[in-house]
């Protein structure tokens, strides 16, 4: 599939733009602005379960690249910290959401009316953490997720302990002991009566360590088209493959933006649009100041010796700008809209 026809996913929105030509190149260029829009903000509803004391709070954290101590972060303890189903939000993609569920099996949230109580519907797929093993609560809510043809994850958490704690023996291999935890997991899985599920090993404060990208690339594959660009775009930075996506879903988006400006007669505007590519990348202010924090170095510093573009926002503007000129030319030697895919 390709890229544009991916995008858009439905041939229809191409003949509502067609339509909108066929009345004036103002409202077909409206028409795409829309289309883009609703690409941004399509909804996004991440549910997080499992027991109490499982993790959830401190997962939640880190698919927002926050720690346990930043600002707005999921409050996290080693007892039961989330007594309603909590919302959280990225601030530059509020349309993708994190909901932090309650332990499942709590005296207030029984297993046996948990997902009636957290309004399963509206959750486009569940992620059910457990920190040592999955128990029969957890198994009795993937049965009701089942009924209700809901996606669901396994994930290990604290995985950074369990090696800790096989580091003190004598004979230790990382590798084994990842493979060891993952197959009894499995076992466990099968042993309840459930088919065959690939369960995720994760440390929730080393998000660049072990099972941490494997689940982000499984959740994407199996999205829709534009819920999947939802989700890449709020993932945070940690690893080359979503940042090659990242700039795949960026370069796609500039030929519409090209064929509104040639259309149109005008630009769009390109301050929320040089803003949005910043904040992906983590190249916008209060990113690069948390960055800064992580490491211990003064802002200054750490822009000193930063080289790409996108950390000066001048920079981006007038490269942007001279990508968008040479997408405008080509979409008008190809009739306008045509670069677009349509005919």
């Amino acid at each position: 599939m390709d890229h544009h026809s991916e995008f858009f996913e439905n041939k229809e929105l191409f003949e509502e733009i067609k339509e909108a030509m066929n009345k004036s190149h103002e409202e077909g260029a409206a028409k795409i602005m829309e289309i883009l829009d609703q690409q941004k903000n399509t909804p996004l509803n991440i549910a997080i379960t499992g027991e109490c004391g499982s993790g959830k709070s401190t997962f939640v954290n880190a698919l927002r690249d926050l720690s346990d101590e930043d600002e707005n972060s999921a409050p996290t303890g080693t007892v039961e910290t989330t007594k309603e189903a909590t919302l959280y939000t990225y601030p530059n993609y509020p349309n993708v959401k994190i909901w932090d569920l309650p332990g499942i099996g709590t005296a207030k949230f029984p297993a046996a009316k948990y997902l009636e109580h957290v309004e399963f519907q509206k959750f486009d797929f569940f992620i059910i953490i457990s920190d040592t093993r999955f128990r029969e609560n957890d198994v009795k809510l993937v049965h009701e997720i089942q009924r209700m043809k809901k996606k669901f994850y396994f994930v290990r958490s604290k995985i950074d302990n369990d090696l800790r704690m096989e580091q003190k023996k004598k004979v230790f291999n990382e590798e084994e002991t990842l493979s060891k935890i993952r197959n009894n997991c499995t076992e466990e899985l099968q042993n309840a009566g459930l088919e065959s599920h690939q369960v995720f090993l994760v440390s929730s404060p080393e998000p660049r360590k072990y099972d941490f990208s494997l689940l982000g690339e499984t959740l994407e594959k199996q999205l829709p088209a534009q819920k999947r660009h939802a989700l890449l775009l709020a993932m945070p930075i940690i690893n080359l493959e979503i940042i090659s996506k990242k700039k795949e879903i960026f370069q796609d988006k500039i030929k519409y933006y090209a064929a509104v400006a040639v259309i149109s007669s005008c630009c769009p505007v390109l301050d929320d649009v040089i803003n949005e590519y910043q904040s992906a990348f983590g190249f916008d202010c209060e990113s690069l100041q948390k960055l800064a924090d992580r490491i211990g170095l003064p802002l200054s510093d750490l822009k000193a010796v930063m080289k790409s573009p996108l950390a000066d926002k001048e920079r981006v503007k007038a490269l942007f700008t001279d990508i968008l000129s040479l997408s405008i030319e080509v979409c008008q030697s190809t009739q306008t809209i045509g670069c677009v895919g349509i005919p």
